[in-house]
């Protein structure tokens, strides 16, 4: 292997969710890796992650060197980098895939899914909601990066929103019943509210929130209102309040030391309930209500653990021999030592 080969190679196709979370498990391991955001043709993109003739060429001549000369450990987030990693397999790296590739999970040597997925299998390692890089040396970081968003007395009320899905579909109403109620805490309770949209956030529920919060709130709906401070808010929050419909706002919120609400949370029919659900049984949050306070929480930094899980395969592999160059590659060194090579046929 030459050496501008990385050991690590972090693949994604460049969305925020995906890329936030395979740099997060890869940057756990405290190991170097270098990243490469792929650039999928037509038809590869479309059939990803199936293999198609000529899959080798679906990525260009750039993800072509890893081809050539693959790393011995990579990591994918995603349906384009979950035919990117199964091409990296073949070659003979050790391939970690992030999210449901939708196909037999035998392809890879491990599946790092959500558990409100429900997929069961002797390779996948499940989680509570999304990886992310939030540990307290992070939030230090934001909150030194930030330090004007601490100003001012507590508690500070941070509400994160995504926005409406098919399976969440709340709406601008619902949207003003939750607002009424934050406003209410901070009659009551003093301290200072903060509320940012996300890129999900329809057009007319900024617009709402701005006419809603004028003078009462600090508000972040877009780039016309300044950087985005997302980071530093989540580190000062002395409470969070996020809407039901996004596992990354609910898994960040929960990896902090803040009490943590779930607006709406019965606006919910999809697997994103399971997640809901756990987080509040569990008492990592409480469903949204007139009342505020703390309580006893744990940060839930599942990062960590899977990489904790996963170090010591990475490990064998960066010791160990060159990859070889195979068909079809079998789970090496993984938690899926179990499985049989016939398995890996069962789909293309």
């Amino acid at each position: 292997m030459s050496a501008s080969t990385p050991s690590i190679l972090v693949v994604h196709d460049g969305g925020a969710g995906n890329r936030r979370q395979a740099l997060a498990l890869a940057q756990a391991w405290d190991l170097p890796y270098d990243e490469h955001v792929l650039s999928p043709r037509w038809p590869w993109r479309w059939a990803a992650p199936r293999l198609l003739p000529g899959s080798s060429q679906a990525f260009g001549e750039a993800f072509g060197a890893y081809w050539t000369q693959p790393p011995p450990v990579a990591v994918g987030c995603g349906r384009q980098a979950a035919l990117a990693t199964r091409l990296l397999r073949q070659r003979g790296s050790h391939v970690v895939q992030i999210l449901n590739p939708r196909l037999p999970m035998t392809h890879w040597d491990t599946v790092v899914l959500p558990a409100h997925d429900g997929v069961s299998a002797a390779n996948v390692l499940r989680l509570d909601g999304s990886l992310n890089p939030i540990d307290d040396a992070w939030l230090q970081r934001a909150r030194d990066a930030h330090p004007a968003l601490g100003d001012g007395d507590g508690p500070r009320t941070v509400f994160m929103l995504g926005g409406p899905t098919a399976d969440s579909d709340w709406d601008s109403r619902a949207l003003g019943t939750v607002m009424a109620l934050l406003l209410g805490w901070q009659d009551r309770d003093g301290g200072r509210l903060h509320v940012i949209a996300s890129r999900r956030t329809p057009k007319f529920l900024r617009q709402q929130l701005r006419q809603t919060l004028a003078g009462r709130a600090l508000f972040w709906g877009d780039e016309s209102d300044g950087p985005n401070p997302y980071e530093g808010a989540l580190a000062w929050a002395d409470q969070i309040v996020v809407t039901p419909d996004s596992a990354n706002l609910i898994s960040e919120a929960a990896a902090t030391r803040a009490p943590m609400w779930i607006a709406l949370p019965r606006w919910n029919r999809g697997r994103l309930r399971c997640l809901i659900a756990h987080a509040i049984d569990s008492g990592r949050a409480r469903p949204l209500g007139p009342e505020a306070g703390r309580w006893n929480i744990t940060p839930w930094r599942e990062s960590a653990r899977v990489a904790a899980a996963l170090k010591p395969y990475v490990l064998e592999r960066l010791g160990g021999p060159e990859p070889v160059v195979e068909a079809d590659a079998a789970p090496v060194g993984s938690t899926a030592k179990a499985l049989s090579n016939s398995s890996d046929a069962s789909a293309s």
